[in-house]
């Protein structure tokens, strides 16, 4: 497979991934938005979000102070920020387009209808009259494209590589979501807390889990309240759990080794050895030498990962 067409089906997999995440991510903060809370906490609910995504920066050069609806503006309308939910969904629209001849109709149909509608939907204030339903479209339209993917391509190297694009996106916001979630709460780990924080907390552990579809799972998995451990347990190193790091460097790995030609791969080699340190990891282990600093490390290694991708097999000109 010539490089140029891996480069844009790997991109069209990463934007359109890096899209649910947003609206994920923005799903739950505005949910939570809702809930009884000082305007100092729901600030810092928001500024947390911008943290995760790194544009604290960005946002600040356009906006004097941080509020849930320019924070939700910038995140979905703005075209200047890369990681909005417009720019990301026109750009898996258009890495589709430049690659039309190695996707199946259903694939290119899917991606080019949600960046109609998106227009449609941005155009008509849907967005500002319901932004829950309108991230729920955002998601469904994600699992669509993933679903489509799946049950109508054939298992190649295009698959593949589009296979690969959504895991390593999702690895690296499942980390940063983990990582500024729990840094935002980091004294829940000591000490007792009153009744009113065991019940903020309650919520806020549930949010994080709702963010990535994981509250009935943990529900399912471990039939106990919901303990700051555990949710990191289940986030990072169930491999059963389909968006925990664990899971998602497994779908890294199998579709690597599936477009490797040289089994001494350097690409292959620094993903087998970050998913094995998660497959044989323990969450006290990793909580007693800071968490923080393993989803640092763990994000940085990701970022690398990607660049190793790009030189092996894609045109790295992204950054």
């Amino acid at each position: 497979m010539l490089s140029r067409t891996a480069d844009h089906l790997f991109w069209m997999s990463r934007y359109t991934e890096r899209a649910e995440n947003t609206a994920r991510m923005l799903d739950v903060n505005y949910q939570s938005s809702l809930l009884p809370q000082s305007a100092a906490v729901a600030q810092l609910g928001w500024q947390g979000l911008l943290s995760i995504s790194e544009l604290g920066g960005l946002y600040s050069s356009k906006h004097d102070k941080i509020s849930s609806r320019d924070v939700m503006e910038f995140m979905v309308k703005d075209e200047s920020n890369p990681s909005s939910i417009v720019s990301c969904l026109r750009a898996a629209r258009e890495n589709a387009r430049a690659v039309r001849g190695s996707l199946t109709t259903e694939v290119w149909e899917t991606a080019n209808s949600t960046w109609l509608d998106l227009n449609r939907m941005l155009k008509s204030g849907e967005f500002e009259a319901d932004p829950g339903q309108f991230f729920e479209w955002v998601k469904f339209r994600s699992h669509l494209s993933r679903g489509v993917t799946l049950g109508t391509m054939l298992q190649d190297e295009a698959f593949y590589f589009l296979r690969l694009g959504t895991f390593l996106e999702r690895a690296d916001n499942t980390a940063r979501l983990v990582d500024v979630k729990f840094h935002a709460v980091e004294s829940d780990f000591y000490g007792a807390a009153s009744e009113k924080d065991q019940e903020y907390d309650f919520y806020h552990w549930s949010a994080i889990l709702r963010s990535v579809s994981a509250f009935e799972v943990y529900r399912k998995v471990y039939r106990d309240v919901i303990k700051p451990e555990r949710v990191a347990e289940l986030l990072i190193l169930r491999a059963d759990m389909p968006r925990s790091l664990h899971a998602s460097l497994n779908e890294v790995l199998a579709n690597l080794e599936m477009v490797v030609s040289d089994p001494a791969s350097e690409t292959l080699r620094r993903a087998g050895k970050l998913r094995a340190e998660l497959k044989f990891g323990r969450i006290d282990e990793i909580l007693a030498t800071g968490l923080h600093a393993f989803l640092t490390q763990f994000l940085d290694r990701v970022n690398e990962l990607g660049s190793q991708i790009s030189r092996e097999f894609l045109v790295p000109v992204h950054v």
